[in-house]
């Protein structure tokens, strides 16, 4: 096999299959566009010779802060036959599918962070827990001076946790003076399965680790009666999330997880695609993929208000990739957006989320969040995703509260940290192809959903991390 790979016809640059790194297929002149994936990714800053290394020495991105958009429709069949494979999940009684069953307490403010973690640490040492695939606290600092959007963030994000359907029963636990009040958070909440979720107000009680245990208690005798049943694949919601890229995720994982998110939407289930700044420079394939013009100017709208964000902080919008990236053979934004928004596949986008919006809709969604890895993939599980699929060049140990399932782009990451990565697409790269590589992903994924714990679950890194924009008191 050749060293180097040209990934679209129309490419004028070429990709060392060594290192990830972009090569002129010919010259360039200064101002020329750099054509990759098909598509601009920059502009070239000086004459690139043929066969000269193309990166960020000589090429710089094209994108402006604002750009005017029309609605161009291409619709596309995905022409994928239906699938007799099973998945074996908790349903819950709001009909939601749970892929985990675990035990949970929900702090609605930091200052109990410590009081919840006494009552798990009570819960593992006194009571028999085995049939739980994890009991813990999600500690966050957040629930009390915040304003605003930050404010309301927060109650909603806590609010989807607490009813997550891979949790089997969650205590939500009080400080009782902080600004997100349990009267008010409860609100938030909306109807929730009183079986599964209980309130503490620690100010309200003599002894706030003693009354918890207690509720934690009946939590896990109530979760005992649980049992996988056989759902059908429509049920399961999936992530599609990328950190620490590189040049390879464009051509190896990226493009797995966008047919397997195409092959889930076509059995009826849901892929929800976030990392809105990772979607500058690629947002038009999502825009006219936009399953009618409601989804397109919504669309429109979440690209528009991100670059407002960042704006409104005077912060530079294209100030992306990461050093990483750029070690990894990712120059410009485009660059970056052309590979990242493969995780969607080729299905339309029927729907546009915000911040901790349940989905509503089957099918291919997008939501709002940054691009950070913490942030994003918390943000998919709170949308009710199950699952986080995870695209990685250059390797992390995280997980979010959901399982999250961590994808090389490249065989010798795969080998280098056994201990991080779950499934390796670099084979792709030696003589494996797309179909054979598919098949075999999706029996990994659903092996995943049906108990199969991942790597960050075997060691039990697990965060939640709160999208935060304002200011703290």
């Amino acid at each position: 096999m050749s060293n180097f790979f040209q990934i679209n016809p129309a490419d004028n640059v070429q990709i060392n299959l060594e290192d990830g790194h972009k090569y002129a297929l010919k010259l360039i002149r200064a101002g020329e566009n750099v054509i990759k994936y098909g598509f601009p990714i920059g502009h070239a800053l000086t004459d690139i010779q043929a066969g000269e290394h193309v990166h960020v020495h000589n090429l710089k991105t094209n994108l402006r802060d604002d750009l005017q958009y029309a609605y161009n429709p291409q619709k596309s069949t995905l022409n994928i036959p239906p699938s007799n494979l099973k998945i074996k999940g908790y349903l819950r009684s709001n009909g939601d599918m749970g892929i985990r069953n675990e035990l949970w307490i929900v702090p609605t403010v930091g200052c109990v962070n410590g009081q919840a973690q006494a009552i798990v640490n009570r819960v593992k040492a006194e009571l028999d827990v085995a049939h739980l695939d994890d009991v813990r606290v999600y500690t966050h600092n957040y629930g009390c001076s915040q304003l605003g959007d930050d404010h309301l963030n927060t109650q909603k994000a806590l609010a989807a946790l607490a009813k997550h359907p891979n949790a089997g029963g969650v205590l939500v636990l009080s400080l009782g003076c902080e600004n997100n009040q349990q009267a008010d958070f409860k609100k938030v909440m909306g109807k929730w399965d009183e079986h599964r979720v209980r309130f503490l107000i620690a100010q309200d009680v003599e002894d706030e680790i003693e009354t918890g245990f207690q509720l934690m208690k009946e939590l896990v005798e109530y979760t005992r009666h649980d049992k996988r049943e056989l759902p059908p694949l429509s049920l399961l919601k999936v992530g599609l999330k990328c950190g620490g890229s590189d040049g390879f995720s464009g051509i190896t994982a990226n493009p797995l997880v966008g047919r397997f998110s195409d092959w889930l939407i076509a059995q009826g289930g849901t892929a929800v695609l976030t990392e809105v700044p990772e979607m500058f420079g690629a947002e038009t394939i999502l825009m006219n993929r936009a399953k009618d013009k409601a989804v397109f100017d919504k669309t429109v709208s979440l690209i528009n208000n991100f670059k407002a964000y960042f704006r409104k902080y005077d912060q530079p919008i294209y100030e992306n990739p990461s050093p990483g990236n750029k070690a990894g053979g990712i120059t410009t934004l485009e660059d970056k957006s052309l590979g990242c928004t493969q995780k969607g596949g080729s299905a339309e986008v029927v729907d546009v989320l915000e911040y901790a919006e349940p989905i509503r809709q089957t099918g291919l969604n997008l939501l709002n969040a940054p691009g950070n890895d913490l942030v994003a993939a918390s943000a998919l599980a709170l949308s009710g995703c199950q699952i986080v699929l995870f695209t990685t060049g250059r390797g992390t140990p995280f997980g979010s509260f959901v399982p999250t399932m961590k994808i090389a782009t490249n065989s010798r990451l795969y080998n280098f940290k056994q201990n991080w990565i779950d499934f390796n697409a670099g084979t792709l790269l030696e003589g494996k192809t797309m179909d054979e590589l598919l098949a075999q992903f999706i029996d990994f994924v659903l092996e995943a959903v049906n108990g199969k714990f991942v790597k960050h679950e075997e060691t039990g890194f697990k965060d939640l991390a709160i999208f935060k924009s304002g200011v703290t008191l």
